[in-house]
């Protein structure tokens, strides 16, 4: 903005423009970083998967929130994946960060089953007792990743990858209805047609019903 503000002649340095701008409450549109904010009155549960040997479907399941690009702002999409058979069990977009999509998400996919283990990181919409005490109430254990470790949960941090390489880099959403399009396609893809070397060139549908 600085050499945009230069080239219309207006004489101005970088403090100034910053001041301005925060003056009238303007800022560029990017994605935040932590995109699931802790919030410090809520309850944090220990990582319960470290050694663990996952060893069949519904054993752990785990969630994660990421960001989609579209062409005025961004979408944000969380996916419950089973990380035996990396199947996406449910998903759901929101153009807010509030609990109500995750909420949403969490209802699908406990309406075809019921994980022992839940893993999530420490953002509010998973420590939010609307959350937890769903996971109680089906009495669910909840594991929570460690502060600014991502490698905690490596699998979603996978979909993603290949989620944006393979479907949303390629495309440029207009809306959130184009993006909502995509992504489902996509997950459609990624659950019973794409195969996984790690499940010996199987998908994860044929892993997780099989």
């Amino acid at each position: 903005m600085t050499f945009f503000l230069r080239r219309k002649a207006h004489n101005v340095n970088r403090k100034k423009v910053i001041r301005l701008m925060q003056q009238v409450g303007l800022e560029a549109i990017y994605p935040k970083p932590n995109l699931s904010k802790s919030n410090t009155e809520h309850k944090i549960y220990p990582y319960l998967l470290k050694g663990l040997t996952i060893n069949r479907a519904n054993h752990v399941w785990a969630t994660d929130i990421t960001y989609i690009k579209l062409y005025h702002g961004w979408l944000y999409l969380i996916a419950i994946m089973d990380w035996f058979s990396r199947y996406v069990i449910s998903w759901q977009t929101s153009t807010s960060l509030e609990v109500d999509f995750c909420l949403i998400a969490l209802d699908k996919a406990l309406r075809l089953d019921c994980p022992e283990i839940f893993n999530s990181d420490q953002g509010h919409q998973f420590t939010a007792s609307s959350f937890t005490q769903i996971l109680i109430g089906k009495s669910i254990k909840i594991s929570m990743d460690s502060r600014g470790r991502a490698h905690d949960n490596i699998f979603t941090e996978r979909l993603w990858r290949s989620l944006k390489y393979e479907e949303v880099y390629l495309k440029d959403y207009q809306n959130v209805q184009e993006a909502k399009q995509g992504i489902g396609n996509y997950l459609t893809f990624y659950n019973h047609e794409r195969l996984h070397q790690s499940l010996n060139y199987l998908t994860p549908a044929e892993v997780y019903f099989n």
